[in-house]
């Protein structure tokens, strides 16, 4: 296949042709109906073409091949890594993707991801909440169909800019760059990118994660990401009391989105596992065992046990027999069992092991801190079995990564004998320390983990689950001090839409952005010269150029 990623031609899904052959279609498709007057072939083309994807199906098949292909790509070149910022809106996706296309020319290895977090704090009817799983199960695929409609948008919009700057060629008797122009749409490439979407721990038993997963397939989600934890004891990753499940109830739910894919025809999906073994020390539940060596005998071998004999086993006690010996699970008052200390990583391994043999194509290892060899030491170990292995990672804003990175060049340099009597090692985050020796090897290493980690420790996709919640409330600190304070109006002019000028931001022109000049051409279709539109002499947006 003569692969184009993310074009207007791929043949992945059944989508338009050529600007030329979609007129030609449109124009043979009237010829047949009479009775359709003042219907435009170019209209309708142009239409067809800022519409491609007709629904979220159509979105998770491709977006799903594009998945596949990159998993492709890294597995040849590490090098080759994907990234993705977390958006709670689809303006923000739309901005995003915007952005990257504008500085990079290209979306290709762009992703979104979709943070369960930030649905519970941002999107739920109940108001702010933790990331607990308590939020609306319905709001993840809405969210969902929301960000797959802006990118669809700035789809319509960018075309609609080119189809105007045709028209404009044509009227000038331009013909070399009306074909330029043309050969420009033949070759668009769509905003529409995967996205990883976050479910939770399946909101339920096994059946409730099959009709939510479908609801996300539906909406556009070609990758679900789900978790290990218990679905109603589910805490955030980088909280206290995790509590996981035996492998076999996870291993259900895996299965509960591989049939809601198949069921839905999108074969490439992609299920990304994630286990919080690492910090989890909790379990609700003792795992079936039925022989030695079994997984469930493997779960429970990670139990904090004594050992006891009939004649001291209390009443209500539960106990389990192991090498032949009675033991005594440690149960909390809680009614949860409690792991030995020091098997986090052992666990870790275990699950990734057994989720990768068990239908999952991502694995995702929540880490207390961003530390390439702490994740490449348990990577190193998986591809013993599964050699190619990969993983979704969390570049947690959860994380402090100055102080981390700091503290990791200072324990270094002291190991190696250099002198650090000049650094406070309890106070590395102050801003005293930023233009040291220390602060630069640190913050070089903050800018090539995402490289680092991907060729060491097998990373594929690097996401920011929060940062969009964190880029809102510092700019709006910022505007706001600026604004009711002593600037005023200078405040925002000078702080935003001068920025936005001057850095080509497209939201300047906030009209257009929202669809008003796509409204103005379809009137035109519809109404010919009667149509009235809203971009004429008088728009304040003309200011703008």
């Amino acid at each position: 296949m003569n692969f184009q990623p993310r074009g207007i031609s791929d043949q992945i899904i059944q989508g338009p042709g050529s600007y030329a052959s979609e007129v030609e279609a449109a124009a043979a498709l009237l010829k047949t109906q009479p009775t359709w007057n003042g219907v435009g072939a170019e209209a309708v083309a142009r239409m067809r073409l800022q519409n491609r994807f007709k629904t979220g199906l159509d979105i998770a098949r491709y977006t799903a091949a594009q998945m596949r292909a990159d998993m492709a790509r890294y597995d040849n070149d590490a090098t080759k890594y994907t990234q993705s910022l977390g958006c709670w809106h689809g303006f923000i996706a739309q901005q995003k993707l915007i952005s990257v296309k504008k500085h990079f020319g290209t979306t290709d290895r762009t992703y979104l991801y979709l943070s369960g977090w930030m649905i519970a704090a941002l999107r739920s009817e109940f108001g702010p909440l933790p990331d607990q799983s308590m939020h609306e199960k319905t709001s993840v695929p809405a969210l969902i169909e929301e960000l797959y409609t802006f990118l669809r948008q700035a789809d319509s919009r960018e075309l609609n800019d080119t189809f105007r700057a045709i028209d404009a060629a044509r009227k000038a008797g331009d013909k070399a760059k009306e074909a330029d122009l043309i050969a420009k749409v033949d070759n668009f490439q769509t905003h529409v990118v995967p996205v990883i979407a976050d479910i939770d721990a399946g909101f339920g038993n096994a059946e409730a994660t099959y009709l939510l997963a479908k609801k996300m397939i539906e909406a556009g989600a070609c990758a679900l990401q789900i978790e290990n934890q218990v679905s109603d004891e589910k805490q955030c990753g980088h909280q206290d009391g995790k509590v996981t499940v035996p492998h076999e109830v996870f291993l259900a739910k895996i299965r509960a989105c591989r049939h809601a894919f198949l069921e839905l025809g999108v074969e490439d999906g992609i299920v990304v596992t994630r286990t919080d073994s690492l910090g989890a020390g909790l379990t609700q539940q003792i795992a079936v065992s039925h022989k030695p060596g079994d997984l469930g005998d493997q779960y429970n071998s990670f139990l904090d046990c004594e050992e006891v004999d009939a004649s001291n086993i209390g009443n209500g006690d539960v106990v389990i027999t192991r090498n032949g010996k009675l033991m005594r699970p440690k149960r909390l008052p809680s009614n949860l069992y409690q792991f030995r200390p020091g098997t986090g990583e052992d666990r870790v391994v275990l699950d990734c092991i057994t989720s990768l043999q068990n239908g999952a194509d991502l694995l995702w290892i929540e880490t207390e801190r961003p530390n390439v060899e702490q994740i490449a030491k348990m990577v190193d170990r998986i591809r013993e079995v599964v050699p190619n292995a990969k993983l979704a990672y969390n570049n947690s804003p959860s994380f402090n990564w100055t102080l981390n990175f700091r503290w990791q060049v200072f324990d270094e340099m002291k190991a190696a004998g250099k002198d650090v009597s000049k650094y406070n090692r309890a106070e590395l985050m102050k801003a005293e320390y930023d233009d040291t020796e220390l602060a630069k090897q640190a913050d070089e290493l903050i800018r090539t983990f995402q490289a680092d980690s991907a060729k060491r420790a097998g990373i594929f996709h690097h996401l920011i689950t929060l940062p969009t919640y964190h880029t809102a409330a510092l700019s709006t600190d910022n505007l706001a001090k600026e604004y009711f304070g002593e600037q005023g109006m200078l405040g925002y002019v000078k702080g935003v839409q001068r920025q936005e000028i001057r850095q080509g931001i497209a939201c300047v022109k906030h009209q257009n952005m929202a669809g008003s000049d796509i409204g103005d051409e379809h009137k035109e279709y519809f109404a010919g010269a009667a149509a009235l539109k809203a971009g004429g002499e008088h728009n304040t947006m003309n200011q703008f150029g």
